[in-house]
């Protein structure tokens, strides 16, 4: 019987500790992507298209630099052979499915020995690169494989063994690769900066962040991102979505660069956040005043010996949520909105839920998603608090709906005025935009655009 009560006084003592340990573990974020992209093939000839110059550049320090060096050091090699000009004639990357991509490049030489001829060469350089993820959650492209070729363009027999003999002096093979190394530190640079901290308002910020590397198919490469949101520098918690989001297929003919997916449940975790934020605690006026409302509602008159305005103060009672579907996006939001009088000592005599859904239009202005309220679709009043008896839905309508319905779109707007920063790189910008409301995501189909400051 003791050995019995021991045990049995131990099961709520092991509960308890159990209970602790969890309060001391912090929950994890469920990690699902909400959001992602597509970097079409026509995207990825655009960019190796606008690399061909920072290449020719970087090619051109290294190529001229080795000679450059050997006459530091004492030699008298580079006064006999000199490379003179280094052009890049062309570069292109393709993609490899389910492993990467393949970066090649044609540099053409002119090498001029002593007294002779400048030298026509050319130099083939083919590499893999793969994507891998760092441990800092930024990805990284590496070279996997590297393998350069040099030939002079002699037609000759002796002129090529000659030409060959000058090339093995001028030109240093290996160091080819390490050049392909140098021109991925831009890139690199670029993809760190898709995972930066972007604002949204004064004191909330959006980030998102790669939950693997991305996939490469012939219809491009597609990467899945979680969008995180902060409120003064803290991580917000938003609530699981209940279907997972995977990016839609897409055309084949697509002929945008970069095609973007943005599901229903990035938008809602948009406003959950600003709602945590207080961003929509909204004051609206009013045209009516403590005199004019006694008409109509005749307890108002014994609360108040002077003509003071009425004021609306408004805050949601739930969380928004935003609903798409397809060639629409709406916004519903659930209000309490406190009717009273005085300034600054604000006292309610009257709280009515307003339930108000909005249309909204999404546009891309550079890298932004612009949101703005188009029109309030529907809107209803009911009574929720009374300080003045009971007041009918169809009186509160006839006071109070108009001043929501045009303030509330109004305040909504201004919350969002300077947009919401979509996933990019920081030295492109979007053109030719177009955005496609479907039902459960939204697409954006776009032209990548090389910043005036870097072309």
């Amino acid at each position: 019987m003791g050995t019995a009560n021991r045990k049995g006084s131990a099961v709520p003592l092991l509960c308890t500790m159990g209970a602790l340990l969890a309060l001391l573990d912090p929950v994890q974020p469920t990690r699902a992507p909400d959001c992602g992209g597509i970097l079409t093939p026509l995207g990825l000839s655009y960019l190796a298209e606008v690399s061909k110059p920072h290449a020719e550049v970087v090619l051109r320090q290294d190529l001229m630099a080795q000679r450059a060096s050997d006459l530091f050091l004492g030699s008298m090699e580079p006064s006999r052979n000199r490379i003179t000009s280094v052009k890049v004639a062309d570069l292109w990357l393709s993609v490899i499915p389910e492993a990467g991509l393949r970066l090649g490049i044609e540099v053409e030489l002119r090498i001029a020995p002593l007294h002779a001829v400048p030298m026509p060469v050319r130099i083939s350089i083919r590499a893999d690169l793969h994507v891998d993820m760092g441990p800092d959650g930024n990805l990284q492209l590496l070279t996997s494989a590297c393998r350069p070729t040099v030939q002079a363009q002699s037609t000759r027999e002796a002129e090529s063994k000659s030409s060959r003999s000058i090339l093995d002096k001028v030109v240093d093979v290996d160091k080819l690769c390490l050049d392909v190394s140098k021109l991925l530190l831009f890139p690199n640079e670029q993809l760190m900066s898709l995972t930066a901290l972007f604002p949204v308002t004064p004191n909330c910020q959006l980030q998102y962040l790669p939950l693997a590397a991305p996939v490469f198919s012939k219809q491009g490469i597609a990467l899945s991102l979680q969008t995180t949101f902060q409120v003064a520098g803290a991580v917000v918690p938003v609530p699981v979505s209940p279907v997972p989001f995977s990016m839609p297929e897409l055309a084949s003919t697509s002929t945008s660069h970069l095609i973007l997916a943005l599901s229903e449940h990035f938008y809602t975790s948009l406003y959950f956040t600003l709602e945590r934020a207080g961003a929509f605690n909204m004051t609206i006026p009013s045209m009516l005043t403590t005199a004019t409302l006694a008409q109509k509602i005749t307890q108002v008159g014994s609360l108040y010996h002077e003509d003071l305005p009425i004021t609306l103060s408004a805050a949601l009672r739930s969380s928004p949520r935003v609903v798409l579907e397809e060639g629409r996006a709406a916004l519903k939001l659930f209000l309490t909105v406190h009717i009273g009088a005085g300034s600054p000592d604000f006292q309610s005599f009257l709280s009515v839920s307003a339930d108000v859904t909005a249309g909204l239009q999404l546009s891309v202005s550079d890298t932004r998603m612009m949101i703005s309220t188009a029109v309030i679709e529907d809107a209803e009043l009911s009574l929720a608090a009374s300080n003045v008896g009971l007041v009918r839905a169809a009186l509160l309508e006839e006071l109070f709906l108009a001043p929501v319905c045009q303030q509330v779109p109004a305040w909504m707007d201004d919350v969002l005025r300077e947009g919401v920063h979509l996933p990019h790189l920081s030295h492109f910008t979007y053109t030719d935009v177009n955005v496609v409301v479907h039902k459960d995501y939204v697409l954006v189909p776009c032209k990548l655009k090389l910043r005036s400051t870097m072309a």
